[in-house]
């Protein structure tokens, strides 16, 4: 999973409606209310499956059966934590969830990977083996740190080979595939934002950034002087170059600038410091 995810903020939540009664002793309900008990405390000893699904979602609840039934055959090795959405907002939020159905693995109290959209019994059984081996040993109080060692999706490893090899158009098309049947999947939206990075920077030339110090003026001289500055390393300075040039252009310009920041910023983590400063001096800009 990309970024930090905040689990603390349902520590202490309100009470919710309960979810649909359980099928095996390892799957509990979980709400905003028993949240803190059954999934942050409990991941500290075996991994947490958390399963958000929505009686809405008929394919959601078929998957939480799925999970349901392997829970029953794991015998404690892990625990299923089943979360009606539709009840329990705010934890779909914390965990950032756009679509249903969708899982999350938790461990040591925090998230380690995720299992996005509807998945058939072979596929869900091996992510939870997966999900065991990576946590083997490392929990019930073991001292042995987690790592992000599940295996990786084979599409982003398809994908990323493309971009290794200098395949630009293929590993373009191979972030947008997946994006046609997640288009929610940060990963995906901001690698193919890496990908139209690298595709511009073919044709820079340091000309370009000369021509672009001399002429603040010229819309398409910023845009290209600010991929030049990433492609540094620079960020900061990227940014700045184009919260300046919001400043000075109007209507198409500002708006042709305004998005290209906005597409730079999807390159990071959305909590980097450098991109929450920038956000903050855009919306001055802006305003």
């Amino acid at each position: 999973m990309s970024g930090a995810v905040d689990l603390s903020a349902l520590k202490r939540p309100a009470k919710t409606a309960e979810a649909p009664a359980s099928t095996s002793a390892f799957s509990v309900d979980v709400t905003e209310e028993n949240f803190e008990v059954e999934v942050l405390n409990r991941s500290i000893q075996i991994p947490v499956v958390v399963a958000l699904y929505s009686t809405r979602s008929p394919a959601s609840v078929q998957l939480v059966q799925i999970f349901d039934t392997l829970v029953a055959e794991g015998n404690g090795t892990w625990q299923l934590a089943r979360v009606d959405v539709d009840a329990n907002m705010r934890i779909a939020q914390v965990f950032g969830i756009q679509s249903i159905p969708t899982t999350v693995a938790v461990a040591g109290g925090r998230p380690l990977a995720d299992l996005p959209g509807v998945q058939s019994e072979t596929q869900v059984r091996k992510w939870i083996e997966a999900l065991l081996q990576a946590t083997a040993g490392k929990l019930e109080g073991g001292e042995g740190a987690l790592e992000d060692d599940m295996p990786a999706d084979p599409r982003f490893v398809a994908a990323e080979n493309l971009l290794d090899s200098g395949d630009l158009a293929g590993a373009q098309a191979a972030y947008e595939k997946i994006l046609q049947s997640e288009p929610h999947n940060g990963e995906a939206k901001a690698a193919l934002r890496q990908v139209g990075l690298l595709q511009r920077a073919e044709s820079l030339t340091p000309d370009d950034y000369v021509h672009a110090n001399a002429n603040p003026d010229d819309v398409e001289a910023q845009l290209k002087a600010a991929d030049i500055e990433m492609l540094r390393q620079e960020p900061e300075a990227a940014f700045q170059r184009l919260i300046d040039a919001v400043r000075r252009f109007a209507d198409d310009d500002r708006t042709a600038v305004r998005t290209r920041l906005l597409e730079l910023f999807e390159l990071f983590d959305p909590a980097e410091p450098i991109v929450k400063a920038a956000r903050r001096r855009l919306a001055t800009a802006l305003y």
